[in-house]
């Protein structure tokens, strides 16, 4: 009898990362004057807006992301896992001790991979430096729809903000009108949709409870982020059909087209006071508000990065497809992307392919045993 129960195997993992290399896919950015906060592997880090090497202020097995600057920078609040449910918390800028401030549930999954991205993700602060706003789906009844909800760093009850539903937002100066998008659906992997759920920006006025679009076309215009009379916001409105970075002025109400990316989207900028973090490429850029210009950011990191080191894992757990050899002395295992020839009861476990880059599954025998 094939022993599986007992499969263990060596998988060699390339050392991707060394002692101050360069990453990618960093992710979430944000900006208060010259810091930059951002995640990477899960964890958050801060680093200069010249660039350098990025120090972690987080460790968790679980994600922290969508990391926010209070208005004085000294406070980040921050959606996290640490307790299981994904929840917003709040630490000093510079690290420290994680605050909870959420106690919800969601309907379904809730973390990082879920195309409607996860529950209860920090949208913004308020101007007032002890409010901010996220959005959950606590009082939904699907995992399609989410509401914005206002949290205070005392961790007092979350209000509802007085809209339907919602996205991402950003307040005017004085907090009494907010720019947001009523649908959100920044995690589904449709590029270049214009379909029914195609987003707008809209205002609404707290004071008069009405809202008005300022967009209202048929392709995505998301992520608004209102600074003095203007607000900036992605979409893919022109012939390059990219998300590209566009400003709309209040006063002329005219839009503009500030960046002419046509190899990738940008993806989940976040404004500081005098420039736009986000992500492209899998980079950190920053834009300059005055200026209008765009530079890279490079990162680099210096610390043992213990998850690319080489390693013993048992895949008992992860075989996707196995077969016995024509023969019997053999079977061969399908399992995390390699594939396995195992001896029946003593002898070596062999890896065939060895790859870290590529994934192979659905391995077969031929009828002769030879491949």
């Amino acid at each position: 009898m094939i022993r599986i129960f007992s499969l263990i195997i060596f998988l060699l993992f390339p050392l991707i990362i060394s002692a101050q290399t360069e990453a990618r896919l960093l992710r979430f950015p944000a900006i208060h004057d010259n810091q930059i906060v951002f995640t990477y592997a899960g964890d958050l880090y801060t680093v200069s807006d010249q660039g350098g090497i990025a120090r972690k202020i987080t460790n968790h097995d679980g994600y922290e992301m969508f990391a926010r600057f209070s208005p004085d920078g000294e406070q980040l609040a921050f959606t996290a896992q640490y307790d299981g449910n994904t929840e917003v918390y709040l630490m000093p800028a510079h690290g420290g001790v994680p605050k909870r401030l959420t106690y919800t549930a969601t309907l379904g999954r809730d973390d990082i991979g879920d195309r409607m991205g996860p529950n209860n993700m920090v949208m913004t602060w308020k101007h007032d430096n002890r409010t901010m706003v996220f959005r959950s789906r606590m009082k939904s009844y699907n995992d399609f729809n989410g509401s914005l909800f206002t949290v205070d760093t005392a961790g007092n009850m979350p209000e509802q903000i007085p809209v339907p539903r919602g996205g991402f937002c950003s307040f005017s100066p004085d907090d009494k009108k907010m720019a947001y998008n009523r649908i959100f659906r920044e995690f589904r992997t449709w590029k270049r949709y214009r379909g029914g759920m195609a987003d707008d920006i809209w205002i609404y006025d707290f004071a008069t409870k009405k809202i008005e679009n300022i967009t209202n076309n048929p392709a995505q215009d998301i992520i608004p982020m209102w600074y003095e009379s203007k607000i900036y916001f992605l979409s893919d409105r022109d012939e390059l059909k990219r998300m590209n970075l566009y400003v709309y002025d209040l006063d002329t109400k005219n839009t503009d087209r500030l960046t002419d990316y046509k190899e990738f989207d940008i993806k989940f900028p976040s404004l500081g006071k005098k420039a736009i973090v986000y992500e492209y490429g899998g980079y950190i850029y920053k834009f300059d508000l005055a200026s209008r210009q765009s530079e890279k950011i490079n990162i680099r990191f210096a610390e043992d990065m213990l998850t690319g080191r080489d390693g013993i894992i048992s895949v008992n757990k992860n075989v996707t497809n196995f077969e016995i050899a024509p023969d019997g002395n053999r079977a061969l295992f399908g399992a995390r992307g390699d594939v396995f020839t195992v001896p029946q009861k003593y002898g070596v476990t062999r890896n065939l392919t060895l790859t870290s880059g590529v994934h192979e599954r659905n391995s077969k025998w031929s009828p002769d045993g030879k491949w």
